[in-house]
């Protein structure tokens, strides 16, 4: 879990929010130009963007009411200082006071962020970053920052994503001010940037009213690794801290900015690297750039997969066909924030704050007047429980801001991408309050407890089952079911099975990969929080070609202290499709147990046993005790206790591999109940006509019929002809689908398909045409929505 002290907050930017007033004495910034360049997303400005500098009162109200508790924002050079040093704009600082002061009664902590890329023009047409006088132009800035606002506000960040500032401003010429600039220019630029952040430091450090926390936000994607395995690990450590990228994107580099500041020098490798575009460092501006500072704040949004190549070197991993992208077009990748932690944390031992993360979205007030944004929550839910997965294992995460609070001016791309937790109109500047807001306040109040690392995802659980070939088997698990399996003798198919000698594979999801006994195991929440050390049941579809062995089945009691604590077997079986005429044996005919003995030995097993008739279905329930076998040409589906323990009473004298099976007769004669009970006990038949002299499925609703239920197992048979709604409330229920297809909550299902409703799942939707047999470890209470 998250520390009790967690900072969750929101974030955002100056100029990205404020907007202008012509009597507000603010100065020209750079993106003021840029703007009226017509360089922005069909020819928009920040003029107005969010309107801040006159609604922040009912915003941070707003804020207070959506439970936010700190944010951090920037103040903007340029406002403050109107020719980016010298005189003071008052206005400005007494803008930023009352937006403290309005903090503070909000209960809300503020955060202030020095320089987010609002460069005062008048210094950019000096060069901006790359005149060596930059440094001190900050240090100016800073000083007055300390000097009227540190009685207000105690944690100050430097500089927001340097990285973004030389790549997009000086060298890709995508943002402000627009230029492209030689590698060597470029690489002075990030000097003085860094060397900025130091001279601010200082200036802090010294003018501040009180003792002040400071940091410093870089950004950069992260490498992660493809597996677990040492070698990727070790492989997407070397990229991400490495200098791997090509020239023209040399700055989207994590160490050669973070090194200086932290470390004091920058990498070896990029000294080799950049060599030839280098300016001279001397000792005293790298001590500069080596302040003390007391906090890492890292902007996390994505990453990319690295693994260890055949040739030992790391290896770039493609990503998935049809990976899930934001607005932005940024892929999804909840690993980076688990890994991006954990790496820098191994290289840089402070604590750290994520101070930017989050998604565009394609968000509209819906016709309901509301803003449904359920993609954005799943993106926070995910990345925010990758997160504390580092903080579990001992990363020292101390906050974390979402961005952004408003949608807002999204730099060179205007107005087009909607970053935000409350929904803004830019015409009205009306608010909305989108799903996110509310489902993020939710976090907050319970410390993260909310999320799904924490809940666990209660999503359908689809299985991929496992094959046996037997000498009895046939082809229908592929000719009627669609399993790709080859062979003549395909003779079970266990969909749902959690077994040593049948582990079953979760198919897609959140446990995409896990064999079922594992996510029993690790996940016992998703199964109403069993105590058994094994999965109960056992669900196979049976395709007898060929008749089985006549067998029985021993009971707890015997199999625990003749088979190695192994459960006994109980088991049933619903017929999918036989002949007519056919059968199957249900008990014997012997009225003693020495009758019965004498029969087995004298091998007299027409006389022995009993068979009944069958057509499709039918359900019959055998018990342990019960001499039963499958007869050749049926095809069902088996419910069972998860055991594999079969005494064989009788295998027709055939051989496998040239030998007989081995028989159980000891064993058998041990365990069979004598006399048998009636045969029609056990059988329900699918024939309304018969109720008055057999028994039939009990009707639960007119969709759902119960077949059976005992101590081990509930099963119905569910008839989807349309839609039926129903709340998942046992600890889980196991789903096969017997004929048709539909739809399950929007997946695709089709005949011979398993799946596992998990507990707590909550409201189920199923459509279409189809039959299920359903079966849970208890009575199922409610078949109804």
């Amino acid at each position: 879990m998250f520390r009790d002290d967690f900072v969750w907050g929101v974030a955002c930017s100056a100029y990205q929010a404020e907007g202008h007033d012509a009597d507000d004495g603010a100065g020209t910034c750079m993106w003021d130009v840029y703007a009226d360049e017509g360089k922005i997303y069909e020819h928009q400005n920040a003029d107005v963007a969010c309107d801040e500098i006159h609604r922040y009162p009912e915003d941070f109200r707003l804020m207070a009411l959506l439970g936010i508790r700190a944010y951090r924002f920037s103040i903007s050079w340029s406002r403050i200082l109107p020719h980016g040093t010298g005189e003071i704009n008052q206005k400005a600082i007494t803008l930023y006071r009352d937006m403290l002061k309005e903090l503070h009664r909000n209960g809300i902590k503020p955060y202030i962020t020095l320089y987010h890329w609002e460069l005062p023009q008048e210094l950019s047409e000096k060069g901006g970053w790359v005149n060596p006088e930059s440094p001190e132009w900050f240090g100016e800035y800073a000083k007055v920052a300390a000097e009227n606002f540190s009685d207000l506000c105690e944690d100050f960040i430097t500089l927001n994503e340097p990285q973004c500032s030389v790549s997009l401003g000086y060298l890709n010429g995508v943002h402000a001010p627009g230029l492209k600039m030689s590698y060597r220019e470029t690489f002075l630029a990030a000097h003085h940037l860094m060397m900025g952040h130091g001279r601010a430091v200082q200036m802090l450090r010294k003018y501040a009213g009180r003792p002040v926390r400071i940091g410093y936000s870089p950004t950069c994607g992260v490498a992660y690794p493809a597996s677990d395995r040492t070698e990727d690990i070790a492989a997407a450590k070397k990229i991400y801290f490495g200098f791997d990228q090509p020239m023209e994107n040399w700055a989207w580099n994590v160490s050669w900015f973070s090194d200086p500041v932290v470390l004091g020098h920058y990498p070896e490798e990029g000294l080799k690297k950049f060599a030839g575009y280098l300016p001279r460092f001397t000792e005293e501006e790298m001590t500069l750039i080596h302040q003390p500072i007391d906090f890492i704040g890292q902007n996390i949004y994505n990453g990319y997969q690295i693994r260890e190549g055949k040739d030992g070197k790391p290896e770039y991993v493609n990503r998935t066909p049809g990976n899930p992208h934001t607005d932005a077009g940024w892929p999804v990748t909840p690993e980076c924030l688990y890994w991006g932690v954990k790496f820098l944390q191994e290289r840089y031992p402070l604590p750290i704050y994520i101070t930017e993360n989050g998604m565009a979205c394609h968000d509209t007030v819906s016709l309901d007047g509301k803003v449904h944004d359920p993609e954005r929550i799943d993106f926070l839910d995910r990345y925010l429980s990758a997160l504390q997965k580092a903080a579990d294992e001992g990363a020292d995460i101390r906050g974390y801001f979402l961005w952004s609070f408003l949608d807002n001016f999204e730099w060179n791309l205007g107005y087009s991408k909607r970053f935000g937790i409350v929904y803004n109109d830019f015409v009205t500047q009306k608010r909305t309050v989108k799903d996110s807001a509310f489902w993020y306040r939710e976090v907050i109040l319970t410390d993260g407890k909310k999320l799904s690392v924490n809940t666990k995802a209660r999503q359908v659980l689809f299985l991929q089952p496992v094959f046996t070939h037997n000498i009895w088997g046939g082809e229908k698990l592929r000719t009627q079911f669609g399993y790709d399996i080859d062979g003549s003798d395909i003779g079970e198919c266990w969909g749902i099975a959690a077994h040593p000698s049948g582990d079953a594979t979760v198919k897609s999801g959140e446990y995409q990969g896990m064999h079922l006994s594992e996510v029993w195991e690790k996940n016992p929440e998703l199964f109403g929080g069993h105590t058994g050390d094994r999965f109960p049941l056992l669900i196979k579809i049976i395709d007898a070609q060929a008749d089985l062995s006549i067998q029985v089945h021993p009971d707890d009691v015997y199999a625990a202290s003749h088979e190695n604590g192994s459960l006994g077997k109980m088991e049933c079986w619903y017929v999918l499709d036989c002949k007519e005429g056919a059968s199957l044996v249900v008990g014997h005919n012997a009225r003693t147990r020495q009758q019965l003995c004498e029969m087995i030995d004298q091998g007299r097993w027409k006389e022995l046993i009993r068979e009944i008739p069958v057509k499709k279905g039918d359900f019959v329930q055998i018990d342990p005790g019960t001499v039963h076998a499958i007869k050749g040409g049926i095809v069902l589906l088996e419910t069972q206790q998860s055991s594999d323990i079969t005494y064989r009473l009788y295998d027709y004298d055939r051989l496998q591999n040239g030998k007989p099976r081995q028989l159980h007769i000891q064993q058998s004669k041990d365990v069979i109940t004598v006399p048998a009970p009636s045969a029609e006990d056990s059988v329900l038949h699918d024939d309304v006509t018969l109720e008055e002299t057999h028994s039939v499925p009990e009707k639960i609703t007119d969709s759902v019929k119960k077949l059976h239920e005992c101590r081990y197992y509930s099963v119905y048979r569910m008839n989807v002809n349309g839609s039926i709604r129903f709340v998942q409330s046992a600890p889980f229920i196991l789903m096969t689908v017997t004929e048709g297809d539909g739809l399950v909550d929007g997946h695709m299902v089709r005949k011979g398909d398993f799946f596992i409703l998990p507990a707590g799942y909550g409201n189920v939707t199923m459509e279409g045409k189809m039959q299920l047999i359903a079966s849970s470890v208890c009575r199922i209470e409610s078949f109804e929505a």
